[in-house]
């Protein structure tokens, strides 16, 4: 099953559940724009890759963003058009791929949270994508990324994850490491009139390295000025430089 048919059949319906209170991670994710000068100073164009239901193009536009927010599954973006009401955010239902195709006028910040970039087909793919983004920012403009490093991979019961849980639902995640990805098992327990019934799913990252993406950034004309590990997720903030 593709990324998109993932979401589509099964990851969309459930996706507000598992990330939780939309409010309190909308709060938390301006905080850390917010403690990391990400505020607009110049075009005040943002692109959000990957908007999901909305947490981060909220955020962006109550900094003062015209957010411009990619997703390719209309469930998840019919929530980000309820949460962003009032707020200068327009959904758009495509391929984040497709990023040079929204950056007329280019963008001053460029988003790409949540794991989204190890949902791309291809570590090929991951690097067009992360140049085509770096072509596409004003000079002093910035990128910020986050995702989940599977470079290491795990075994035995280590590959089993807790995602969320509660009286009627229950979401846990297996990995099986591959050579270049992984593939990822979503099963659900969802409690029924008829009792607990499971829904399966699977689909594939990639397992791409915070080094491999840094090294892109750096080829791209961007120099990397935040490199951490936040809530688990390796986050990235690399601004680019003014061309000579």
């Amino acid at each position: 099953m593709t990324v998109k048919e993932h979401y589509d059949r099964h990851l969309g319906e459930i996706y507000a559940w598992m990330v939780g209170d939309f409010d309190a991670r909308q709060i938390e994710h301006q905080h850390f724009l917010e403690a990391n000068d990400l505020s607009p100073h110049g075009t005040a164009i943002a692109l959000d890759l990957g908007a999901g239901h909305g947490i981060q193009s909220a955020s962006l536009a109550k900094l003062g963003y015209t957010v411009k927010a990619i997703d390719f599954n209309q469930q998840l973006l019919s929530a980000l058009i309820d949460n962003t009401q009032g707020l200068s955010v327009t959904g758009i239902n495509d391929d984040i791929r497709q990023v040079k195709k929204y950056a007329d006028p280019k963008p001053e910040l460029i988003i790409c949270w949540g794991d989204t970039l190890t949902h791309i087909e291809s570590l090929d793919d991951i690097r067009q994508l992360l140049t085509d983004c770096c072509v596409s920012l004003i000079e002093g403009g910035k990128l910020v990324l986050s995702f989940r490093d599977y470079s290491t991979a795990l075994s035995g019961d280590q590959r089993f994850i807790p995602v969320k849980s509660d009286d009627t639902k229950i979401l846990t995640c297996c990995l099986d490491y591959e050579a270049d990805r992984v593939r990822v098992t979503d099963l659900l327990q969802v409690k029924t009139e008829n009792g607990w019934q499971q829904k399966v799913s699977s689909y594939y990252k990639v397992r791409v390295s915070p080094d491999d993406v840094v090294k892109i950034l750096t080829d791209g004309g961007l120099k990397v000025a935040f490199n951490k590990v936040v809530n688990r997720m390796t986050t990235i903030i690399a601004t680019k430089a003014a061309s000579r």
